[in-house]
């Protein structure tokens, strides 16, 4: 009988998280773990990690030491690797925080290793937005005191040259920043962009702020002046009739390039439908998304209501808006009494989950929901860990040709997959529905009980399982797929080979790489 010229007989093929092929610890609930590579436990922790938060079981300053202990280690190793790394992780994957303090421990142990070059470049390419210079600095500062070396000096001052216009300043010099421009620029020292004749005068400007001196606008800076004429306005009926008339309204708002939080600080008081409708033009994206409960508070008009989410069901806005996936759902549920938004928030979500795979034959998908994955990622508490597993569980499912879909813990339960159902709508049926399990994780139990002859097995956790070896739970021809979301040390399977591989993230990027895989290709790093 063949043993290897079978029908399930599959083109080798790696990917770029891997492991040793044996146990080599416990992951933390005491089944057999798998350490990776440097690389790719830098990897799957920055992609899940939110600066300074806590995880079920490891504390924030212990997550944030050791991704910077993984940051330096491999920029020794590989800073080629890790700035390329680093440029995509606030690029692509839209990861703020990781990349700004990356850029730094980066920069860091390239000068503690006495190494020229790149650092300036690695700062610059992470500094996206206007505030993240400030950001960038304060981190410095408060880890490494105010000796500031050239290439942080130099590669903040590059950003500053990028970044650095009126709106900029209108929107994010606050007096709550511990580092304001004005510090920035008192720090690094930036000549203003050869291409920019106002520059010069911004930063002067910027600096009287900052110092509090009492000194004009410049005449060549009409945005900042125009805001000035606004806040001169006495508060009450007066600042209220400029929304009197919408057009005009809207106008003078943009001219002064006022913000929806600025228009509400110089209003006083809360926002108005006519108010709303003045702004919602010229509103961002994320703006518009974070608004939805207050734009049906207030009662805005239909028309606008319909113009606001065709906006957000257009497929080229939600790709240019580089919003994560699971901030559809979180706007979902905020607007949960609402039928408003709901057809536009189903469109922008599968429009983010445009990677997810079709997958012919039979899959079976694993969605842990034990009590670890009960742990929250966002800053206001309101998405879990299992939040995100379900979301990418589910629009895989939807996309294979048959899946079977099961919720495990110290349990399980199937979930019944309905055909052509909303995935949001699927998503909160699953809330609803009692398949958040919250006990322990039993991976390898979950895989024997339900696996079927089935082509692959997709499981989406924080692999911290108990009980017996994950990776052995299944024939070893049958591909392993494991989703990680929470970036922990140990493994609970091998991975980059043999059929058993490991991805990362909260974004749909990572999807791409089982079509490669299933195609017999490598699946290399996503930058």
């Amino acid at each position: 009988m063949s043993k290897f010229n079978t029908a399930r007989m599959r083109t080798g093929a790696t990917s770029a998280v891997r492991t040793a092929r044996t146990p080599t610890g416990r992951t933390h609930e005491g089944a057999p773990g798998y350490e990776r590579t440097p690389k790719g436990e830098l990897f799957l922790l920055a992609v899940s990690n939110m600066v300074g938060e806590n995880t079920f079981y490891e504390s924030g300053q212990a997550r944030d030491s050791r991704y910077a202990t993984l940051i330096r280690a491999n920029t020794l190793a590989d800073p080629e690797w890790t700035a390329r790394f680093l440029r995509w992780l606030r690029t692509s994957a839209n990861l703020r925080s990781a990349a700004l303090v990356g850029a730094a421990e980066f920069t860091r142990a390239r000068l503690d290793a006495g190494a020229h070059g790149m650092s300036r470049q690695t700062i610059d390419s992470v500094l996206q937005r206007a505030d993240e210079p400030g950001e960038l600095l304060a981190y410095w500062l408060s880890s490494y005191g105010r000796a500031l070396p050239k290439p942080v000096k130099r590669g903040v001052a590059d950003a500053v040259r990028r970044l650095y216009d009126e709106r900029a300043l209108i929107k994010w010099d606050s007096p709550a920043s511990a580092v304001r421009f004005g510090d920035v620029l008192d720090l690094v020292h930036p000549a203003p962009a050869a291409d920019k004749s106002w520059q010069g005068e911004l930063f002067a400007h910027a600096l009287d702020r900052r110092h509090n001196r009492d000194t004009p606008i410049p005449d060549g800076l009409p945005t900042l002046r125009a805001r000035a004429e606004l806040l001169a306005l006495p508060p009450g009926p007066r600042r209220r009739a400029l929304f009197d008339d919408a057009e005009t309204a809207r106008a003078t708002l943009r001219a002064a390039g006022m913000t929806w939080e600025s228009v509400a600080g110089w209003l006083q008081g809360p926002l108005d439908a006519r108010t709303w409708e003045a702004m919602i033009p010229s509103m961002g994206y994320m703006a518009r998304l974070r608004n939805l409960r207050n734009f049906d508070r207030t009662g805005i008009d239909d028309a606008v209501a319909r113009d606001v989410a065709a906006r957000l069901a257009d497929p080229a806005q939600v790709a240019r808006s580089r919003q994560l996936p699971i901030r559809f759902l979180s706007a979902y549920r905020a607007t949960s009494r609402s039928r408003r938004w709901r057809p536009a928030l189903e469109l922008a979500l599968g429009h983010s989950l445009a990677s997810v795979p079709a997958l012919r034959g039979r899959t079976l998908v694993l969605v842990d929901t034990s009590a670890s994955m009960n742990a929250g990622f966002s800053q206001d508490g309101s998405l879990r860990r299992w939040d995100a597993a379900v979301v990418f569980g589910i629009a895989l499912a939807s996309r294979c040709e048959h899946a079977d879909v099961v919720s495990f813990s110290t349990i399980t339960r199937v979930f019944d997959l309905r055909p052509d159902e909303a995935l949001l709508r699927a998503v909160e049926r699953w809330r609803t529905g009692g398949y958040f399990l919250c006990g322990g994780t039993e991976t390898a139990a979950a895989v024997r009980r339900h696996f079927a002859g089935h082509d692959r097995v997709v499981v989406l956790t924080d692999e911290q399982a108990g009980g017996r070896d994950v990776g052995r739970a299944l024939p070893a021809t049958v591909p392993l797929y494991t989703w990680n979301l929470a970036g922990y040390r140990m493994g609970h399977a091998p991975s980059g080979s043999h059929h058993r591989h490991t991805f990362g993230g909260l974004s749909d990027a990572a999807f791409a790489a089982i079509g490669l895989l299933e195609r017999g290709a490598h699946a290399d790093w996503p930058f």
